[in-house]
């Protein structure tokens, strides 16, 4: 997949001369909807014989906008998962734009002169609430207007889940629940985050369950507190494991959340380790234990749910 790096105003000469079907979009988490809109993009492209190409941003829209939130520091995606679930979906060139004031600054008519024309774009597909602008002037319903004939347009209607649309901000919303089985039916796919396996307090070793401390980055959502079923890819292998994200609070309150990975059947070293986490079935809630003795039997519990499950999904 050919990914270009768009800085505003654009130079054309970046960009290839050869025709393509736009599908445009933040994609962040590249969810059941945002797929929808690839696909049928994807199908255009196929009936055209041209390439499918994405006009997507490297951070949020909002943060040009509005003073800093939670939901505009965090990603489902990061720019880089975000690239490897596009080109897992079938695209073949990627226009990465860097989202500033400068660019937000276009009219929708500038914006369609000088960026979606200027791709060589001859179906631009996108989801029925996409803007591209002022969002009381830039929605779907007026790019044929701006389009002035040079291009077609295509509009996605939403995809539903338990009759409620699927979007980014209700995946955000059950990830802070822990409802990560959810999130993952929502998603289409098992969602990974990213981290660095650190030391931690021992507590694991004690136990007899050895964690890997997994410090995560700031800018990836996590699961909500709570025990989980997950594997841990580490180099280019893929081990199964139970997580905890929690404050350990058998052992104090006012604790920090941390994610500890217990791997089943697995010795070795991992400190210093840059690993993904694909999570992928809540097991319970954190409980905070009268001992030491208690907790040790749940966890064994635990261990027994966790094989239980990645028995099952290796005979699916």
């Amino acid at each position: 997949m050919e990914v270009i790096r768009i800085h505003h105003p654009l130079d054309q000469r970046q960009i290839p001369s050869d025709p393509v079907v736009l599908a445009m979009g933040f994609f962040d988490g590249v969810h059941r909807g945002h797929q929808a809109v690839i696909q049928r993009a994807k199908e255009i492209a196929q009936a055209k014989g041209v390439k499918l190409a994405v006009l997507t941003y490297d951070h949020h829209p909002a943060i040009v906008y509005r003073p800093l939130t939670l939901a505009d520091q965090k990603y489902l995606s990061t720019t880089r998962r975000k690239l490897q679930l596009l080109a897992r979906f079938g695209v073949d060139r990627v226009f990465l734009v860097s989202y500033t004031g400068a660019f937000s600054a276009q009219s929708p008519q500038q914006f369609v002169d000088d960026y979606l024309v200027k791709f060589h774009t001859v179906t631009a597909v996108a989801g029925f609430d996409h803007t591209y602008g002022k969002k009381d002037v830039a929605t779907m319903d007026r790019l044929p207007e701006f389009a002035q004939g040079r291009f077609d347009v295509e509009t996605v209607g939403p995809v539903e889940e338990t009759d409620r649309k699927v979007s980014s901000t209700r995946i955000r919303q059950v990830m802070q629940a822990g409802q990560i089985d959810e999130v993952n039916q929502l998603l289409g796919y098992q969602y990974r985050s990213t981290g660095l396996v650190v030391h931690g307090e021992a507590r694991g070793r004690e136990l007899g369950f050895p964690t890997a401390n997994v410090l995560t980055p700031d800018n990836e959502w996590l699961p909500g507190i709570g025990i989980y079923t997950a594997r841990l890819k580490v180099g280019a292998i893929w081990y199964p494991g139970m997580v905890s994200v929690g404050r350990n609070v058998t052992f104090g309150d006012h604790r920090p959340i941390t994610v500890e990975i217990n791997l089943l059947d697995f010795q070795g070293n991992l400190y210093g380790e840059s690993v993904t986490v694909e999570w992928h079935h809540r097991l319970r809630g954190e409980v905070k234990f009268a001992g030491v003795e208690a907790l040790v039997a749940q966890l064994q519990q635990d261990e027994a749910a966790t094989r239980v499950y990645f028995k099952q999904l290796a005979a699916d």
